[in-house]
């Protein structure tokens, strides 16, 4: 057997990135750039109040109290979005919203609750009642976040709404990201039924290629096949052949690459076939070139293993991001199981207050186990028991 690093290595190796593209914002959710996101503004644009309030001379209110209030006249009022700055003077003030351009005369603004008439009445004299904490109180100073050209996203990250909305804070309309992997799913087996089909004996729903295309679109990739063959090796040929006419950078099989009679993927596809010191997931094929082809094994939960642990790094590196296996945490066991001598375990599991405990008995054809699970705890080839209290590496999945 060769180690999980080994075959991850080798299918890395032959990843090249694909074409970056230019997309407006409203067309990059879930996108990942190839150029970081530099604002083509300053953060804030303008020194601006953070209260709704008064622009006051520091001077003049710096003494203020409850015991002792200083009375200033009203003489302008600036709404968010006013292009105003009034100018006033001593023993004046002006009316302020939260996000308007703070006045130039003024240096820091006293909000409606630390004066005595509050919003009420604060168009004419207003009586403050609590001095601000110093010279530029509550007010935001242009820049203050970052500067026109500074980097605000870095190449590599993937945009999410919080992302987006990050750029479009900062004035940016258009991102380089890359272009969508495009990924054709071939499921293999002569037991295999549509779900929903009448069964006779022997045969089963297929599942693997819901499971695969829900996969690769989580992960940013295009669907352009999802097809189920027979053992006989002629549909397979055909569905290899769709998939390169379709423009598929990635295909990946399901089944057929194991030890039996009928191993359809071993006899036809192009692939190098190992075994890998994992479980569930032993069995597999990769070939590079284009598209790369990953021959999973047929069991359910090996498919979700096999694309966690080396199909999704290879979809994330096509597309350049910076990041490519999920994020993985330390917690406590709540509930024991036995783990395979010699090999590394990816087990499904529930994640509560408590720790991890198994989402299901351990076999790798459970698969409506496989969708309460919300977790793989990773445990070492050389452990052979997982005892309540031990702490595990747990990889997080959505």
């Amino acid at each position: 057997m060769i180690t999980v690093e080994e075959h991850r290595e080798r299918i890395l190796a032959a990843v090249h990135p694909l074409d970056a593209v230019h997309l407006p914002l409203q067309g990059a959710l879930g996108r990942i750039l190839r150029e970081p996101v530099r604002s083509a503004v300053d953060l804030p644009l303008f020194d601006n109040s953070a209260m709704d309030g008064f622009a006051v001379r520091f001077a003049d209110v710096a003494e203020a109290s409850a015991d002792s209030p200083v009375t200033l006249d009203v003489v302008a009022d600036m709404p968010a979005g006013s292009p105003a700055d009034p100018a006033f003077g001593p023993g004046q003030a002006v009316r302020i919203m939260t996000g308007a351009p703070v006045p130039r005369d003024a240096d820091a603004i006293v909000p409606f609750e630390d004066t005595a008439e509050g919003l009420a009445d604060s168009l004419g004299s207003i009586r403050v009642i609590a001095a601000p904490r110093a010279r530029g109180a509550h007010i935001r100073p242009q820049a203050e976040e970052c500067h026109a050209g500074d980097e605000i996203l870095p190449a590599g990250a993937e945009l999410g709404g919080r992302q987006l909305a990050a750029a479009a804070a900062a004035g940016v309309q258009e991102v380089v990201v890359s272009r969508v992997p495009r990924v054709a799913v071939i499921s293999t087996g002569d037991e295999l039924r549509p779900p929903g089909e009448p069964l006779e004996r022997g045969q089963i729903p297929e599942s693997n290629s819901t499971l695969l295309q829900g996969l690769c679109r989580e992960n940013g990739a295009e669907v352009v096949l999802t097809t189920s063959v027979s053992d006989d090796g002629d549909g397979l040929r055909a569905a290899l052949t769709g998939s390169a006419t379709l423009g598929a950078d990635v295909v990946i099989t399901s089944g057929g690459v194991s030890e039996g009679a009928y191993e359809v993927v071993k006899n036809v596809a192009r692939m190098q076939f190992d075994k890998v010191a994992m479980q569930p997931g032993k069995p597999q094929g990769f070939g590079d070139g284009e598209p790369l082809l990953f021959g999973l094994p047929g069991n359910p939960v090996s498919v979700a293993v096999s694309f966690e642990v080396f199909v999704r790094p290879a979809l994330r590196a096509m597309q350049g991001a910076a990041e490519l296996d999920r994020l993985v945490v330390r917690l406590p066991v709540i509930q024991a199981w036995r783990t395979p001598a010699g090999r590394r375990q990816y087990r499904p599991v529930l994640v509560t207050r408590e720790g991890v405990r198994p989402a299901s008995s351990g076999g790798s054809h459970l698969a409506a186990s496989l969708g309460r699970a919300e977790a793989y705890a990773i445990v070492p080839a050389e452990v052979d028991r997982v005892e309540v209290g031990d702490v595990v590496d747990v990889m997080l999945v959505p």
